[in-house]
């Protein structure tokens, strides 16, 4: 008899730990919560002052400003003295350079000043500073399975998130920390047989509108056997 119970109660442990593991679609939910504890992404209005600096010294600042309720986007970006601004305001596009709707082609083609391109700024920065709350949107592929790895040298829960063919082609990995499920990081290919990974890693955190926000982003151009290297 005392043999028997020994098993049953191995077998009750075995069973009670894999029901445990997180689903891909209940990690989002956790990070979420912890990001967004009040649920109000949705319906964001704010400005952020971002800092953009480069390799070689160059500095870009952006002021971005998004209210979700009026579809309005706006983005100031100042840069080697020059004022260049990207609005949408409910599908309509404005653009200006140094207070000036007229530019030349140099100009347009130096700072990409087209609508096509404010459109994309648009969802660039919705995108990025709305994650993971915009693994929620329509399109969106999640993984349901959940693994465990060592990324830049913690240790992380994985959730890999695909879209259909109409929304992008991209993978992406998005890392979380264990406990709290915050974003650690994340990380998308292109083409993951080619090995073309970009990968972006997170410190700091600020709360903007009752949202956690990542404070710094560094940004990696670097092929995916060297991030290997960090996910042993």
């Amino acid at each position: 008899m005392k043999k028997l119970s020994s098993v049953f109660f191995s077998l009750f442990l075995a069973f009670s730990g894999f029901s445990q593991q997180l689903t891909g679609e209940e990690l989002l939910a956790n990070s979420i919560e912890y990001h967004d504890p009040s649920g109000v992404w949705r319906q964001f209005k704010g400005m952020l002052t971002v800092v953009m600096q480069r390799p070689n010294g160059a500095e870009r600042i952006t002021e971005v400003q998004m209210d979700f309720t009026r579809q309005f986007f706006n983005a100031t970006s100042y840069e080697n003295g020059d004022t260049v601004v990207k609005s949408v305001n409910k599908g309509a596009c404005s653009l200006s350079f140094n207070g000036e709707n007229m530019f030349d082609e140099a100009t347009e083609k130096k700072y990409r000043l087209n609508c096509d391109n404010a459109v994309k700024m648009r969802d660039y920065y919705t995108y990025l500073y709305g994650l993971p709350m915009k693994l929620n949107d329509p399109g969106t592929l999640i993984d349901p399975v959940v693994k465990e790895k060592k990324f830049n040298g913690k240790k992380a829960l994985v959730l890999k998130v695909n879209y259909t063919e109409a929304v992008g082609k991209d993978t992406w990995y998005f890392y979380f920390d264990p406990t709290t499920y915050a974003l650690q990081a994340y990380q998308f290919f292109h083409d993951e047989l080619k090995n073309d990974g970009e990968y972006i890693l997170l410190s700091e955190e600020v709360v903007v509108n009752g949202i956690k926000m990542p404070k710094n982003r560094a940004w990696f151009l670097i092929r995916m056997e060297n991030i290997l290297g960090q996910m042993s």
